[in-house]
């Protein structure tokens, strides 16, 4: 994209995909403002002209939009009008079946069971296979009260056998069983689910599944020194709307390493001796990183440094 702005081709369709694939990144992790600002680049690169399947991928990524920040109506108007862009293509593409997916999942959580159940129906038995249909069925599921039909719907999803077309799939597969764990009254399965989904999640730090599927409200459920306390604060943020500054100036010298990875353990309420053990370092060594840490934020405490770390999104870029 870099590339295609020096030559001036940034406003042409050729270069949507590249741009809508990054709106997609984006939002996935959370820069909701960030992705929408890509997003919006490639909807006027195709708004006149473009390929049908690139014109898709814009109104599904604007549906993960939406539906991160919670909006379920206007998720379902992106998710039409994704519909009806397909209906005009020649044969179905690799996101087919979570524009359908998706288009079922969220008529369930507006409340529209009866329809979204129809629409499950009509598919064939190839459809009905794909592992995103699967887990559109668990969410109808569990909007008719029926956890136990949730979890056989999601098992072939959860044992590998459904053909999958999305990374964010198995994540979602995963929240959903623990939704329906938690119904059934199974709180160590949930936790179970919910582990497996952050060891998931956690490596590209995906946070729309969480939000999307409303499993976030397990989280604190979870064990006090879970190995992704970094990733289920962000989460926890996303949701109460508590977004970092980007505008916020950098350290006054860039964080090493070793020391993000002990800056990622500071929101928990593991103590000194604790963070070392889970890092098998000395507790030497975490103090001399604290340090550091405290010194290059310019944080006086745990608490501010905390604070400047998401500030600068370093404890939900990844990075260490």
């Amino acid at each position: 994209m870099a590339l295609a702005s020096r030559y001036g081709w940034d406003a042409q369709a050729v270069i949507a995909p590249a741009q809508v694939s990054l709106a997609g990144t984006l939002i996935c992790t959370r820069e909701f403002d960030r992705g929408e600002q890509w997003l919006d680049r490639a909807r006027r690169a195709t708004r006149s002209e473009g390929e049908p399947g690139v014109r898709l991928l814009v109104h599904l990524t604007s549906a993960m939009l939406a539906a991160a920040r919670g909006q379920h109506p206007e998720t379902l108007a992106e998710l039409t009008a994704a519909e009806q862009v397909q209906a005009h293509m020649v044969s179905r593409d690799g996101l087919s079946s979570r524009v359908t997916a998706w288009t079922i999942a969220t008529r369930a959580r507006l409340g529209t069971v009866d329809r979204a159940r129809a629409d499950l129906a009509a598919l064939d038995d190839r459809q009905a296979a794909a592992a995103e249909i699967r887990n559109a069925d668990a969410v109808l599921h569990l909007a008719e009260q029926d956890p136990g039909g949730a979890r056989r719907a999601l098992r072939p999803v959860l044992d590998g056998t459904a053909p999958v077309t999305s990374f964010l799939t198995p994540i979602e597969a995963r929240l959903l069983d623990a939704l329906a764990c938690r119904d059934l009254g199974d709180e160590h399965g949930a936790g179970a689910a919910v582990e497996q989904a952050l060891n998931l999640a956690e490596p590209d730090r995906m946070i729309l599944p969480f939000v999307m599927t409303g499993a976030w409200e397990l989280l604190d459920a979870l064990p006090r020194k879970t190995s992704h306390a970094a990733l289920v604060s962000d989460i926890l943020d996303t949701v109460r709307g508590d977004t970092p500054d980007r505008s916020a100036p950098g350290p006054a010298e860039e964080l090493s390493p070793s020391e993000l990875r002990v800056l990622r353990y500071l929101p928990t309420n593991l103590t000194r001796p604790e963070i070392a053990a889970e890092l098998s370092v000395s507790l030497n060594t975490v103090n001399t990183h604290i340090r550091r840490i405290y010194a290059k934020l310019g944080a006086g405490n745990r608490s501010s440094a905390v604070h400047r770390g998401r500030e600068l999104r370093l404890l939900s870029n990844g990075r260490g």
